[in-house]
């Protein structure tokens, strides 16, 4: 790490780094939603040592919410050159926008979930994930393409943590052991990597590693593909099953339309089946959540007619460009039951929807968002209700 002494003095330092200043915009912003958490600070204190020796390059970090773990490593431990993959677009969005807020150089690349993500890397900081199928192909991407000296620290809160992660990580290293909590929060730490067979299938250059499991339901005609760590898997959610039968109703001659949070495209491959003559457009803040779709679409004869692109929102298309839009929306951010991205996607509907353009959603009946569909895209009616699930059709307020 640089220390004052060699710093050019014609260069401005940086300012110290604070964890106090990081935020999470573009995500939904509260009081009780933090930038930060217990597992950031843990995971940087636990590998203070070994990120002060992996050099140039040789630090990844995978699953970085905000950038804490990526700034931290620059900052704290003098990281360069450091490798990152963040699921979701906002994640990265925040981590650019934090680097600014703190004065942090950006001294790293952001990755996807490839070979080259974790290639001669000596240490990988990982928040873990929620899924163990996605634990599974995080680790044996490191353990196929890492240094053979690698060491991935891996934390997350307790609460959330399992045995079953220990032996995922021990299906992929010789060596896992756990550390002590701290702050209801605790790092396993993984080393010696277990290579796969020689005759192991590599991903061609630049394609995603895994494979997406497949399902076809019989009920839809239609085959499911999801990558380890999308919503639901290659289930289809109860959600879905709710809108899916009244979508040959809406708006039946549009020329344009958007499966916003397409999840594994599910409801986009629908539309592009129900309406034949629409370009259909299929976006998701989640990288596995589009490559997941873009497989659906593929196994389902679609490839053709869905277009796949990560987007926060719909930050891509004009106001007023589209016929229409279809949502089934999330009512939580990362753990936290929140509404505010609902809102979000909502407010996006309604601003590229042309006049008389409508927005279909399904959404939980004891969220009540009628009034909020009203005030952020127009006119809204109900299209079905149970206990459950309702679905609204709204049209935009300039039609």
């Amino acid at each position: 790490m640089t220390t004052p002494a060699d710093r050019d003095p014609a260069v401005p330092a940086a300012p110290a780094f604070s964890f106090d200043v990081l935020r999470r915009e573009p995500d939904a912003e509260a009081p009780d939603l933090v930038a930060v958490d217990a597992t950031d600070r843990l995971l940087l204190d636990e590998a203070a040592q070994e990120l002060a020796a992996a050099g140039p390059g040789g630090v990844v970090v995978v699953g970085d919410r905000y950038g804490a773990l990526t700034l931290g490593a620059v900052a704290l431990h003098g990281a360069v050159d450091v490798r990152v993959h963040q699921d979701e677009l906002t994640g990265e969005l925040a981590l650019a926008a934090n680097a600014e807020r703190t004065g942090v150089p950006a001294t790293w690349r952001s990755l996807p979930l490839t070979p080259d993500l974790v290639r001669a890397a000596r240490v990988v900081l990982l928040q873990l994930p929620r899924s163990l199928e996605a634990l599974d192909d995080v680790a044996s991407l490191v353990a196929a393409h890492a240094a053979p000296d690698v060491v991935v620290l891996a934390g997350g809160r307790v609460k959330h943590m399992s045995h079953g992660m220990n032996d995922v990580l021990g299906r992929h290293f010789g060596e896992v052991q756990a550390r002590l909590a701290r702050q209801k929060s605790r790092v396993l730490v993984a080393r010696g990597p277990r290579r796969p067979d020689d005759g192991a299938a590599a991903p061609a250059p630049g394609e995603r590693w895994g494979s997406p499991t497949r399902v076809h339901h019989r009920d839809l005609d239609l085959t499911v593909c999801a990558y380890p760590g999308a919503f639901a898997g290659a289930r289809v959610d109860r959600g879905t099953r709710a809108l899916v039968p009244f979508l040959a109703g809406a708006v039946p001659d549009a020329s344009s339309a958007v499966d916003l949070g397409c999840g594994t495209g599910v409801v986009a491959a629908v539309l592009a089946r129900t309406h034949p003559d629409a370009q259909v457009l299929a976006t998701d803040v989640s990288a596995v959540a589009v490559a997941s779709a873009r497989a659906t679409a593929a196994a389902n004869g679609l490839a053709d007619r869905v277009t796949v692109r990560q987007d926060h929102g719909l930050s891509a298309l004009a106001d007023g460009s589209v016929d229409l839009v279809v949502l089934n929306p999330p009512f939580h951010t990362g753990a936290a039951v929140h509404t505010g991205v609902a809102q979000h996607l909502f407010a996006e509907a309604g601003r590229v929807l042309c006049p008389r353009g409508e927005l279909w959603a399904v959404w939980n009946s004891h969220l009540r968002y009628r009034s909020v569909l009203e005030r952020l895209v127009g006119p809204t009616r109900q299209i079905h209700r149970d206990p459950t699930f309702t679905v609204t059709a709204s049209r935009c307020g300039d039609g």
